[in-house]
């Protein structure tokens, strides 16, 4: 075998995607049986629908025309400049990425990775050889952390909490409504359905969070919800490299800042692509580069916007100041609708 992923989430389904069309022998090994489910705000940046698209994947969703944020009375708009971006359930993202890759001819099996053994010639994983291996292992990456990799953070940690409501879509914007001490991202995903994120340092239960956004509180009171709460956190997670030997990270397990701007799903892709490349020319040094490169602008933007919201007054005249200054906020917008541009 020439590629062995663990975890069958977007980013390991997209890195055997690219292997299989890069002509590898390519397997993933993912513990949980099944459609996997996740937390996470589910609209997918019109550069993650791109990249998607050019692996022949196209997940039934919602169309999002752009990005609105809300303050109270305050609000703001801004549109895709590069056609639409989708809100997508997870589990409809995993199930379109899953089918194609089993139509690549990926073996995709239910197993738990236990041991990682390296020498000069590759990787054995529990008892099975294969030349590299790549570790899409999630947010709190077990590879990560028996490579030696994982580097704690433990200032300001993000949980974030996801529950669906039944009804269907008001805007074709996802709204971030802000609060002192939280964010909501309300995402349609259906005709019928929509997502609706808080991400928080404080930790309370998720109605006690709706509550410090009353206008969207009485939208969602007496509607019917679809599924439980799910949780996932703390957000920030940091690796010393994204390289061992043999062995690559991908995808959250490579390292991530916070979930505030959005583009979790497309970065993934982008670094798929680019870990597929390292190991068919045999430089892993280029995956380092590529993956700084790759995630420059997103640390930047999501650092300097977490740094600047922790203080009330800022997080207080954030959405007026977005207001005040349209053509700034639009091209934020633009710059996160493709973060993997250069």
């Amino acid at each position: 075998m020439d590629l062995l992923i663990a975890g069958a989430g977007p980013a390991g389904l997209a890195t055997a995607l690219h292997a299989a069309r890069a002509g590898l022998d390519v397997a993933v090994w993912e513990q949980r049986a099944g459609t996997v489910d996740k937390a996470c705000g589910e609209g997918l940046m019109p550069g993650a629908v791109t990249a998607l698209a050019a692996l022949g994947v196209h997940p039934p969703g919602h169309d999002l025309r752009g990005i609105r944020y809300v303050a109270g009375p305050h609000r703001v708009d801004a549109d895709f400049r590069a056609g639409p971006g989708r809100g997508v359930r997870r589990t409809a993202l995993h199930t379109a990425l899953r089918e194609v890759a089993l139509a690549a001819g990926v073996r995709v099996e239910q197993r738990t990775v236990r041991r990682v053994e390296q020498d000069d010639d590759g990787v054995v994983v529990d008892g099975t050889r294969t030349g590299h291996l790549a570790a899409a292992d999630g947010l709190h990456s077990p590879i990560r952390r028996a490579l030696g990799l994982h580097r704690p953070h433990r200032a300001h940690l993000r949980h974030g909490l996801r529950r669906h409501y039944s009804l269907a879509p008001w805007s074709d914007y996802v709204e971030v409504h802000w609060a002192r001490d939280a964010e909501v991202y309300v995402t349609p995903v259906a005709d019928d359905l929509v997502s609706v994120a808080v991400l928080t340092t404080a930790r309370r239960p998720y109605d006690d969070h709706l509550a410090a956004f009353p206008a969207l509180q009485e939208r969602l009171a007496g509607v019917g919800t679809a599924g439980p709460v799910r949780g996932a956190g703390p957000l920030r997670q940091a690796a010393s490299a994204r390289t061992a030997g043999r062995v690559l990270l991908v995808g959250d397990a490579a390292g991530y800042v916070d979930a505030l701007t959005g583009e979790g799903i497309a970065l993934a892709l982008a670094q798929a692509s680019a870990a597929v490349r390292a190991v068919v020319s045999g430089d892993l040094t280029a995956y380092e580069r590529e993956w700084w490169r790759i995630t420059r602008r997103y640390r930047w933007l999501t650092r300097a916007l977490l740094g600047a919201t922790r203080t009330p007054p800022v997080r207080a005249a954030l959405v007026p100041a977005a207001q005040r200054l349209p053509w700034l906020f639009a091209a934020t917008v633009d710059a996160l609708a493709h973060p993997a541009r250069t």
